[in-house]
């Protein structure tokens, strides 16, 4: 039988002594650090008020890290911040299981159920015990075209009717199947695919119309904007952007005698 071997040499049903030795002597290095960080809290905060503040801190600073992270190493570097948090979160977890057993008559130690229910972990319960009302609160088909930021696919979501907005909702928020939405809407899935990518087509399309301008004149755009622009324009064949082109132009002309006509 051929024995495989790793890139170290290392067979595949060996364990490699040296790295489990370094990797249990780096988590030990980890969790001893957050403790004298922890110590160094206690002593440094005087107060209740003050400890909540160091911590927020430190939480913001972590967030600004992650938001700033643009090249690789930066990247690399916020991944190994999670994973160093993951490492003390699972100490901290263990370390209060055995706590919370200790405290228990033998006769209990059977009886510990799961500390945090499952459906918690879900997104809905974590936005709302975050303090995130507004998602959970416009959590519906009818109102979905006001979880978004974007002004102009808020536009484009308003137009929709409600079949349409019902039907965007269940595929693109909750990820149902389209057999799935075939069945609550009493329709084919065939039916319901259809509709979803001709609507996806017209709101992008819609979308190209709105940001053209600003895009040939060269004015501020995201990332993603000036992407979805130059891709949407690349994949079309001359006559759809000749088309598109007369669209685009009629309608910014239509937009300027309203704005004009508005002022006056």
């Amino acid at each position: 039988m051929n024995e495989r071997k790793d890139g170290d040499g290392v067979k595949w049903y060996q364990v490699d002594e040296d790295k489990e030795r370094q990797e249990r002597h780096r988590r030990r290095q980890i969790i001893k650090d957050w403790k004298d960080a922890a110590n160094a809290l206690r002593t440094d905060a005087k107060s209740k008020g003050t400890k909540i503040l160091l911590r927020e801190s430190r939480i913001a600073s972590l967030r600004i890290i992650e938001d700033a992270a643009r090249t690789k190493e930066q990247f690399e570097n916020v991944q190994q911040i999670w994973n160093d948090m993951e490492i003390i979160e699972n100490w901290r977890i263990a370390k209060q299981e055995e706590n919370y057993k200790a405290d228990l008559p033998d006769t209990e130690l059977s009886d510990i159920g799961v500390v945090v229910p499952k459906p918690l972990d879900h997104v809905y319960w974590r936005q709302l015990l975050g303090g995130n009302f507004i998602d959970v609160i416009l959590d519906c088909p009818h109102e979905i075209h006001d979880m978004t930021t974007s002004r102009p696919v808020r536009d484009f979501l308003t137009e929709l009717d409600e079949s349409h907005k019902e039907i965007l909702y269940y595929w693109a928020i909750r990820l149902w199947s389209p057999q799935k939405i075939a069945a609550l809407r009493g329709q084919t899935d065939r039916n319901i695919r259809k509709v979803y990518h001709n609507m996806i087509d017209d709101i992008r399309k819609k979308m190209y119309i709105r940001l053209r301008p600003r895009y040939i004149a060269g004015e501020p755009l995201t990332h993603n904007q000036r992407e979805f622009c130059k891709n949407y324009w690349e994949q079309l064949d001359e006559r759809q952007q000749s088309k598109l082109t007369r669209k685009s132009e009629e309608e910014e002309r239509r937009r300027r005698a309203e704005e004009k006509k508005r002022r006056s």
